[in-house]
């Protein structure tokens, strides 16, 4: 009878065993499917809000934002965008290797790192699907959802994206939002300063503001809108034209 008990208590606990297996294996579908078809519909549809929005509301500051398509944004905030986080942005695969290694040589040597090795398409993934904050599971998924909009959105929508919820200032989401909140005017009459002074802010939304710049903020400002030059004349916003 005693041999009995114990094959029934460990048929029991193989049992319990298999029924996490599966549902853990349907945990894993079910986020897998769910995320291909956020990737296909954000494909077409503007995300309608994201985490870090809701942060913002929660924190009592609300979410200021307006979508406008990439064609009504003025080119040069994409190219002060590029200039700013990602000169590789039209030809990388959605990690720019070189930065992430040199970003791991300036973290390891403790100095200050004004900008990582993220490129736009994984800070699209974050801002879209994501939270805010580090952690490895955090940068795993944001890598799996880096390739996916990689694989299935253009760069331009990517760029597009990007623009509309990126946090330029607190409570507020996208360039259109920043434009009116810093120069009361829309993102499609932006100039170049203007537009440098944006892309300056996006580092620390809420740190930074974009209106009258002062000390580190002003001079990255004004590097920025140098730049913007090089990259329409070497043609790094080729992907987005």
């Amino acid at each position: 009878m005693a041999g009995k008990a114990r094959r029934v208590r460990g048929a029991g606990g193989r049992s319990i065993g298999r029924r996490l297996v599966r549902w853990l294996g349907l945990t894993i579908l079910g986020f897998v499917a769910l995320s291909l078809l956020m990737v296909v519909v954000y494909r077409f549809v503007p995300p309608p809000f994201t985490w870090t929005m809701a942060g913002d509301v929660l924190a009592g500051h609300g979410a200021t934002k307006s979508w406008r398509s990439l064609d009504r944004i003025d080119p040069d905030m994409a190219r002060a965008a590029i200039a700013a986080e990602d000169s590789s942005f039209c030809t990388h695969n959605g990690f720019d290797y070189d930065s992430i290694a040199a970003a791991m040589v300036r973290n390891a040597r403790g100095g200050k790192v004004l900008r990582g090795g993220s490129t736009i398409s994984q800070q699209t993934a974050k801002n879209v699907f994501l939270w805010q904050g580090g952690g490895y599971f955090r940068k795993a998924l944001e890598a799996y959802f880096t390739v996916l909009i990689e694989l299935a959105w253009p760069k331009r929508r990517i760029m597009e994206v990007y623009l509309n919820v990126a946090e330029t200032g607190i409570g507020t989401y996208g360039v259109e939002a920043g434009a009116q909140r810093y120069f009361k005017h829309g993102a499609g009459t932006l100039t170049r300063a203007e537009a440098a002074r944006i892309a300056a802010v996006l580092p620390l939304p809420k740190k930074r503001a974009g209106a009258t710049p002062k000390g580190f903020t002003r001079r990255y400002g004004n590097s920025i809108a140098a730049r913007i030059g090089v990259v329409q004349r070497d043609r790094l916003d080729a992907c987005l034209r």
